[in-house]
């Protein structure tokens, strides 16, 4: 039997600070360029934590577009006076761009289980200059904090990392903590069925981040420093694991090659 979720605790809430506050410049990822860096599981440690925008914005393909598209569909679901999750929130990139589309009733609750994550979302809420309190919790997501009276729960790039076992678990809390009407927003890295195109999903894949600057080591350490962290589901999988917690409908609202976007109603 897997042993009950213990209660996630807050460890902070952010309210921005009033004035200007200058931007610090974002750091270049490094992290897989030195010989080796693939010998150890992927770790979103206090080295990746600190590159972790430029990362991710190299690394994702139409990130920021994939950003607007999730800002977007979540503020057409966030309802005054409910929760906003974000569970993996990381550096809160996404709480703040919807910051200014969304209700200020609303609240913000970002969950990630790596402190120095959540660090820099801190420092970024901070400089932000946001009146809103944002409320960033340190809970290991394997263990699903209490979902409630939410309106939107996002997972964007996060479900991949959470190992299969507890992730039927982890959906259908979700699906339990969403008021009628609620959504979840889904971003995943995929596999598919046929090896064919697997195979030519993930060259070009590569293809992508060799332009965005990324070197041959890079790519292969990352590569396998991933490879028994990040564990892939095919579509017609995650779309199986929505319905059978309950959700209603489940649509794809982006699709590049082994990435997608999905959005399931309550």
């Amino acid at each position: 039997m897997t042993p009950e979720p213990s209660a996630a605790v807050p460890i902070a809430s952010f309210p921005g600070h009033v004035g200007v506050v200058p931007p610090i410049e974002e750091k270049r990822d490094h992290v897989f360029a030195k010989e080796g860096a693939g010998s150890a599981d992927f770790s979103f440690n206090s080295e990746t934590a600190a590159v972790f925008d430029d990362m991710v914005d190299r690394s994702v393909p139409s990130y920021a577009e994939i950003q607007r598209m999730c800002c977007e569909l979540a503020a057409d679901f966030a309802t005054p006076g409910s929760n906003l999750y974000d569970l993996g929130v990381s550096t809160a990139t996404t709480l703040l761009a919807l910051d200014r589309k969304v209700d200020p009733s609303v609240n913000f609750i970002g969950v990630d289980n790596s402190g120095p994550m959540l660090e820099e979302a801190g420092a970024k809420i901070k400089r932000s200059g946001t009146p809103r309190v944002i409320q960033l919790i340190e809970g290991d997501l394997h263990e699903t904090p209490v979902i409630e009276n939410a309106s939107v729960v996002m997972l964007i790039l996060t479900l991949q990392f959470i190992r299969p076992l507890y992730r039927e678990r982890m959906i259908q809390r979700i699906y339990d903590g969403l008021n009628k009407n609620g959504c979840l927003i889904l971003v995943e890295k995929i596999t598919t069925e046929n090896t064919v195109l697997n195979r030519l999903f993930i060259k070009n894949y590569y293809d992508m981040k060799r332009r965005a600057g990324y070197s041959e080591i890079e790519i292969s350490q990352k590569r396998e420093a991933l490879e028994n962290v990040l564990i892939p589901y095919r579509p017609e999988e995650n779309t199986k694991l929505l319905k059978d917690s309950g959700f209603d409908c489940v649509e794809e609202f982006f699709r590049w090659y082994n990435f997608t976007g999905v959005i399931a109603l309550k």
